[in-house]
């Protein structure tokens, strides 16, 4: 699994025979995979590492990958309905699960974001808390700080006076 060194520290990132992004680990996880993969697993890595790149530099606001994440009805549900949140903005736990149309289920929308299986790419740093504090991530706080504050629209010094 190819390992990108991304400015919130290294991403382990698993695309599938067909070329679709399965996963993407925080810090280098453990080879589950043969140590030589398919031509078509290194060219959907190269996609995203590009893709990535190009996030990190300020320069892409959507993900044009194909994905394969893998989780229950409800848990692949909240993961859609993450792809809808707009680059830039936020949105309570208990939203989500009211766009989910399941209102009462906040818990289990938190514990589906805590599972989501391609960070970043689906854009699980932009939920947060109710009352606007940031809450937990499986990345560690200070890196959905800094997914956050990336995704900011930058300020020159005239605009903050």
């Amino acid at each position: 699994m190819p390992v990108f060194e991304s400015p919130v520290g290294p991403l382990t990132i698993r695309v599938n025979d067909d070329g679709a992004l399965e996963e993407i680990r925080f810090g280098v996880a453990p080879a589950i995979l043969p140590a030589i993969e398919a031509a078509g697993t290194i060219a959907g890595a190269t996609r995203v590492i590009d893709q990535l790149n190009e996030y990190f530099a300020g320069t892409r606001r959507e993900f044009d990958l194909p994905l394969a994440p893998r989780g229950t009805a409800f848990q692949l549900a909240c993961w859609n309905e993450l792809q809808r949140i707009a680059y830039g903005t936020t949105i309570s736990y208990s939203e989500l699960a009211r766009r989910i149309a399941k209102p009462n289920a906040v818990r289990a929308v938190g514990a589906a974001n805590g599972a989501n299986p391609i960070p970043i790419i689906i854009p699980c740093h932009r939920v947060i808390g109710a009352n606007g504090t940031l809450t937990g991530y499986g990345g560690g706080l200070h890196i959905k700080r800094a997914l956050l504050a990336l995704e900011q629209p930058q300020r020159t010094l005239l605009e903050t006076a």
